[in-house]
């Protein structure tokens, strides 16, 4: 039975959708910045092409990553301005999307995530036969947090718990999620109904959002 299931989602159409504009304010130029010599948007273009996406697309609004991404191998689908700036989520870039384009399941992308790998976009695509959506994640052990105010944040410093005694959490690293049409179209979120999760190490859950990430980066590639 659950090969008949593999099977069925192999036989609808996978697309993958790489949401990258063009006006970063924190690094400008990010998504397509010099990382060991390739533009960071390639690490994530090579490793959809790698699985078992049937095509491989890319959102923006910048003729430069446009024509880039053509090269490296993936399709171009033009992004309104009015979704490009830097207040709107990418949630709306996937509507657009999926209004304009035909496919049964999508991999939404994020080209910040170089560490991402086939593997986990395939492993993701397999756990649809049991879930309606998939995110990636790494698995967090409590640390003591503070806010910005100096305050412990849910936690009470006269009784300071051991991290053994703390739940373990899951937090999205951003890499990539996975759904349907239909679901996303429904709910008009990256993800809705019964989500699962594919747990990625720490060490592949590296996002570039800072100069400083650009060096850590650099370093784990």
């Amino acid at each position: 039975m659950r090969v008949l299931k593999v099977l069925s989602i192999l036989s609808k159409k996978i697309v993958s959708l790489i949401t990258a504009r063009g006006g970063s304010k924190g690094i400008p130029g990010k998504n397509i910045i010099d990382i060991k010599g390739k533009p960071l948007i390639q690490y994530t273009i090579n490793s959809s092409l790698k699985s078992k996406v049937n095509e491989t697309w890319v959102s923006t609004d910048c003729d430069h990553i446009s024509s880039i991404s053509k090269t490296l191998g993936a399709k171009i689908i033009n992004r309104p301005k009015e979704l490009c700036d830097d207040i709107i989520m990418p949630d709306a870039a996937l509507i657009h999307f999926a209004k304009n384009i035909e496919f049964d399941i999508l991999v939404f992308i994020q080209p910040t995530s170089p560490l991402l790998s086939s593997e986990y976009i395939n492993k993701g695509l397999d756990m649809l036969e049991t879930y309606d959506s998939v995110f990636s994640a790494y698995k967090e052990h409590w640390l003591p947090r503070w806010t910005l105010d100096n305050k412990p944040y849910k936690w009470d410093i006269n009784k300071r718990p051991r991290r053994q005694d703390k739940q373990e959490l899951y937090v999205e690293n951003g890499a990539f999620y996975i759904t349907t049409k239909k679901n996303l179209l429904s709910s008009n979120l990256r993800y809705s109904g019964n989500v699962g999760i594919v747990e990625m190490p720490l060490s592949k859950s590296y996002q570039l959002d800072s100069k400083d990430d650009l060096d850590i980066l650099k370093k784990l590639l």
